[in-house]
């Protein structure tokens, strides 16, 4: 059980250095990706993708304007979309605003963006899909892509016109203000003291994982 804490969100230090390099993998598909489910978590601020019983389930804190989150998007995103789609493995993704110069700032609306997608159609692996469009597509600092453009990524990443039309309406599907602080507060009780994005923990064991290790992603999935 988690324990929260109260912690100032201008604490938070972006302490990690880039990420590995892409691997290809291999194997046989072991289900219909396009049944990959999916879904809002119960505490209704993070995304989960992936079956039911996939053997292995982490967390990724994100922020939509870190580099380093757009890195590991670069480096893993094609691996992960592989190992949800066979389901191997479950992803819960946890949106950060932290970087935000104000209230529906760019990190804000993406991840707003994030939530309009899971409520439609879509699949687990059309989300990390998603996902790593979003970030491929980063303007640190800028103003972000409009709710047109991320409508445009929905639909690259195989979402439904539905799905893509949600986006494009920048309705209102979380609140920005509780996700970061409930998201945040669970980040820092995983590592008070390197609190930064990106993080990836491991559900089960209840663990950080080193993602400076180049094989983390293969050695979680052999594990």
């Amino acid at each position: 059980m988690r324990i929260f804490r109260a912690v100032a969100l201008s604490t938070i230090f972006l302490l990690l250095t880039a990420i590995g390099c892409t691997k290809q993998v291999t194997g046989t598909a072991l289900r219909d990706p396009s049944q990959a489910k999916l879904t809002v978590s119960e505490d209704g601020f993070g995304i989960v993708a992936g079956f039911d019983n996939a053997p292995i389930d982490i967390e990724i804190f994100t922020e939509p304007q870190c580099e380093h989150c757009a890195q590991l998007q670069a480096d893993f995103g094609d691996q992960l979309a592989f190992y949800i789609g066979v389901g191997q493995l479950g992803i819960t993704y946890r949106p950060l605003t932290f970087l935000d110069e104000h209230s529906n700032g760019y990190s804000a609306r993406v991840s707003n963006a994030m939530f309009l997608a899971a409520e439609g159609d879509a699949t687990g692996t059309q989300f990390q899909r998603f996902v790593e469009e979003l970030w491929a597509h980063q303007d640190t600092g800028g103003e972000g892509p409009s709710d047109e453009g991320m409508a445009e990524m929905a639909k690259r990443a195989g979402m439904s016109e539905k799905v893509a039309n949600r986006v494009a309406s920048g309705g209102t599907a979380v609140d920005v203000v509780d996700m970061d602080k409930t998201n945040f507060e669970y980040l820092y009780e995983i590592d008070p003291l390197e609190t930064g994005t990106p993080t990836v923990y491991d559900l089960a064991t209840g663990e950080k994982i080193d993602i400076y290790d180049n094989d983390w992603l293969e050695k979680l999935i052999q594990s």
